[in-house]
């Protein structure tokens, strides 16, 4: 992947939700490595659910594009515990996907036992699973904890740095978080 370069396209996935609510709704954005929006779409996770991984498959199948160069996620465990599996996006999309995190933390392993008391076990293989993150300082002086597949952290990097304008947010993840946020509150409408 040349992230130099100004056709590369990341596809990038954030979600929001309530706690009241069954579903979150998550938003992806297909941005150009110039920042021009290129693509959108939408899809559900069940909060507290196992459903995130399939539901971010299946909005990258429905742009049915073949130019996207990688795949960016906000964080791997969304709507209250159901863990995306990177390694199984990257393998259904063909693509290296890249996951941030914006906080170092000591593991969500204590939270998931105390949330789901009667069924923990299988949610922490899940998290297990993902493997440890590493912290990778931005162009813009900026820290963020990634974990990749398809793509070694090393070259992860310089994509990240030509979606970052300031701060530790890429601008694709950024369009996806305000998408998904607006259309959480259409629902409440």
């Amino acid at each position: 992947m040349h992230s130099e370069k100004k056709g590369v396209r990341v596809f990038a996935v954030a979600e929001s939700f309530r706690k009241s609510t069954k579903n979150s709704i998550l938003a992806g954005v297909v941005m150009r490595r110039d920042l021009v929006v290129d693509g959108v779409t939408f899809g559900r996770a069940t909060v507290e659910g196992d459903d995130s991984t399939s539901a971010i498959i299946k909005m990258y199948q429905s742009l049915r594009r073949g130019d996207i160069n990688c795949i960016l996620l906000d964080g791997l465990v969304i709507s209250m515990y159901n863990i995306i599996d990177g390694a199984a996006v990257s393998k259904s999309a063909g693509l290296p996907v890249i996951a941030i995190t914006f906080e170092d933390s000591p593991g969500l392993e204590g939270a998931i036992k105390h949330h789901f008391p009667d069924g923990w076990q299988e949610k922490i293989k899940q998290y297990k699973k993902l493997g440890k993150r590493e912290r990778v300082t931005l162009k813009t002086g900026k820290d963020l904890y990634i974990r990749a597949w398809g793509i070694p952290n090393k070259k992860a990097i310089p994509v990240l740095d030509a979606f970052t304008l300031q701060g530790a947010v890429p601008e694709p993840v950024k369009v996806a978080k305000l998408a998904a946020c607006s259309a959480l509150s259409l629902q409440t409408l």
